[in-house]
């Protein structure tokens, strides 16, 4: 059951607010704070990762404690949210994918990550869409690379099955953390609707 309102800690507050700005300057192609930079809007992301959909649906997920415990415990890594978004890419009725953007903040300032899974909950592609640190901290394109065809495994952890990274060891953790969540709301969330 869901409450109509939930009261946040101060520090949740903060998390929340930043996630809103960042979500909103994605939404409109905007830069936020001072040095950030967005390479991609949730539309052109989203077009994209799927584009071959006639139709890409946005669904809502409101999890409950047990269902977030779940995630949690999976992932390996905190929610900020018991509310996700989950954009589903479709031709016809056929499922292509699944797509979940992760907003959380890496030293002090947040970034945007687009996690997409196929159907089976495998990680097709990951995309930076915003970066609000400096620049010299972004891992490069040849790194996320490391996580197409991973699924939740032991060792999608960094210095394990994904290499570290120097000059960028706190948004190379985010990212993993990113994409571990991500399959961990598919294996709790859509995988059971599957079978």
């Amino acid at each position: 059951m869901t409450r109509p309102y939930e009261v946040l800690s101060p520090k949740s507050a903060r998390r929340h607010l930043v996630a809103a700005a960042v979500a909103v300057a994605l939404g409109l192609g905007l830069a936020g704070p001072a040095g950030a930079k967005v390479f991609y809007s949730i539309d052109e992301a989203l077009h994209a990762a799927f584009p071959e959909a006639q139709a890409i649906e946005k669904d809502m997920l409101f999890l409950t404690d047990e269902q977030a415990r779940q995630i949690e415990e999976l992932a390996k890594a905190k929610l900020d949210t018991k509310m996700i978004a989950v954009h589903v890419g479709k031709k016809g009725p056929k499922v292509l994918g699944y797509a979940i953007i992760d907003i959380h903040v890496v030293r002090t300032q947040p970034e945007a990550i687009l996690v997409v899974l196929t159907p089976e909950g495998v990680v097709d592609s990951t995309l930076i869409l915003a970066f609000n640190e400096p620049l010299d901290y972004l891992p490069p394109a040849r790194w996320l690379r490391q996580f197409t065809r991973r699924t939740l495994v032991p060792d999608l952890a960094l210095n394990q099955g994904i290499a570290a990274i120097t000059g960028a060891t706190l948004s190379a953790y985010g990212i993993t953390d990113s994409v571990r969540r991500a399959l961990a709301v598919y294996q709790v969330m859509m995988a059971p609707k599957r079978r």
